[in-house]
């Protein structure tokens, strides 16, 4: 039996490296997403030309309700879930200096950010605890796309890099709280990473690359975190939980 994986915002930029590298290695998939089904069907099709089945299921998880109904109908359609992926995100509307910043936009990225993912975990963690209970071979497993900004300040967009540190801690608070039922939990956190998301400010960062700011030399791609999850998802991390994975080609590394 194929195992199934949930991937919030899994039909475009990092979330579709994701469910592109999670289809390869056999994995079921279930993709949300705020979009409308006729705008991801063609990303759908791909996927499931290649071999595995994968379902979109239209939902904001900023939304309690939306939330509750997405966990209904994966257990509805799949009847069984292994993997959950907590990638969908936001940036800012509108960077700016934190002196100047809005509560409409703090409140916002928060609630998409932190608090969806937040309470999404809740909810398919205790499917996952009733599953674990009936399957104790059963390998189960909560991912967390993160990203740098949980530790590298930018004061122009100072609530996405709040709602990043937050998703640090709930990675732990998870990893501790489940670790009971042997469901490991994990955040990654991808630096410079070439979507759609990044595209306003690709050539100032082309720019800084060149001039050498990352170790390795190039932007990330979708497909160099959807790699980690797969390692992950396998099982090739087994003795491993609450950790952080850098995929940022070596960014981060304090330098003289």
């Amino acid at each position: 039996m194929n195992s199934v994986a949930l991937v919030t915002g899994g039909t475009r930029g990092i979330g579709l490296g994701i469910a592109r590298c999670l289809a390869a290695r056999g994995f079921h998939l279930a993709l949300c997403g705020i979009r409308n089904a006729d705008q991801v069907s063609a990303v759908i099709s791909e996927l499931n030309d290649s071999g595995i089945e994968a379902v979109y299921l239209q939902a904001d998880i900023a939304r309690a309700e939306e939330r509750a109904r997405l966990v209904d109908r994966i257990r509805k359609h799949f009847g069984h879930l292994e993997i959950l992926v907590n990638n969908a995100g936001v940036a800012p509307k509108e960077r700016r200096d934190i002196l100047d910043a809005t509560e409409e936009s703090f409140e916002r990225v928060m609630k998409i950010n932190l608090q969806g993912p937040y309470f999404l975990t809740q909810a398919v963690a205790r499917w996952m605890v009733g599953q674990k209970s009936r399957s104790p071979d059963g390998r189960f497993m909560i991912i967390n796309i993160s990203s740098i900004s949980a530790t590298v300040a930018s004061v122009s967009r100072g609530e996405y890099c709040l709602s990043k540190a937050g998703i640090a801690m709930a990675t732990r608070l998870w990893a501790v709280r489940l670790a009971e039922y042997d469901i490991p939990v994990y955040e990654l956190r991808p630096g410079l990473i070439r979507t759609d998301m990044t595209a306003g400010i690709r050539d100032h960062y082309d720019r800084l690359i060149e001039k050498g700011l990352l170790l390795q030399r190039r932007w990330g791609t979708p497909e160099d975190v959807g790699r980690a999850v797969t390692a992950l998802a396998g099982g090739d991390l087994p003795y491993s939980t609450g950790e952080s994975i850098l995929i940022d080609g070596g960014l981060t590394v304090p330098r003289l």
